[in-house]
């Protein structure tokens, strides 16, 4: 399983290190969202309102839905899945691996993002430094739960459009824990109890996507 899970997220890193849509495109939009969101702050509210974590997790979350519809395309290219059937490829390391390649492309998209808040918002350094290890766990969660959702919705008519109205309620309470979160680590506060939040979560999805992922692939 372990040994599946690496060869598939090697595979797609590689298709996006080639493709450069992450870098090109998903994350240009992201950076723009975060200017637009900084914009509707005004300049005397930005560095001084309370806003910046839900913002950046509010752009965080479009930028994943961008990531999972492209994360499974790539498995919808004619031959793909007859390829992976043929080879008898574990579906729980194809899950694995496929979140994993998810979560380091989020990772990245993330530091970015929240390089942004930082120059954009003006939240303050050590405190979004601080945020850092809730960040990770909240995006490994919500990639975990991404890779289960756009599996779910991938053989439907209108994937695209029908991906966040099944997803976005499941990510609500990823949301709220990593927002609470980064709020904690800039204003004081509870940070652990939120981080323990997010890392349940992503236990929670890993655990279900190792069980189900063949089923919903096969749906």
């Amino acid at each position: 399983m372990i040994r599946t899970a690496m060869l598939v997220a090697a595979k797609d890193l590689r298709i996006e290190r080639r493709s450069r849509v992450l870098l090109w495109q998903v994350v240009p939009f992201g950076v723009m969202a975060l200017l637009l969101c900084g914009l509707a702050l005004g300049p005397n509210r930005a560095g001084h309102s309370s806003a910046a974590p839900g913002l950046f997790y509010v752009v965080v979350v479009l930028v994943a839905l961008l990531m999972i519809n492209r994360s499974q395309a790539v498995e919808s290219t004619p031959g793909t899945r007859a390829s992976v059937a043929t080879l008898g490829l574990d579906p729980a390391g194809v899950f694995l691996g496929k979140s994993l390649a998810l979560a380091v492309e989020l990772w990245l998209a993330g530091a970015v993002l929240a390089t942004g808040c930082v120059l954009v918002l003006h939240t303050a350094l050590h405190g979004t430094l601080v945020a850092l290890p809730s960040i990770v766990v909240a995006l490994g969660a919500l990639s975990a739960a991404g890779t289960l959702y756009g599996a779910l919705t991938s053989g439907g008519a209108g994937p695209a459009t029908l991906l966040p109205v099944l997803s976005l309620p499941a990510f609500a309470p990823l949301l709220i824990a990593g927002e609470r979160s980064f709020s904690a680590a800039l204003y004081g506060g509870a940070l652990w109890q939120w981080w323990v939040v997010s890392l349940v979560a992503l236990v929670a999805y890993l655990a279900v996507g190792i069980l189900l992922y063949g089923v919903l692939e096969e749906s």
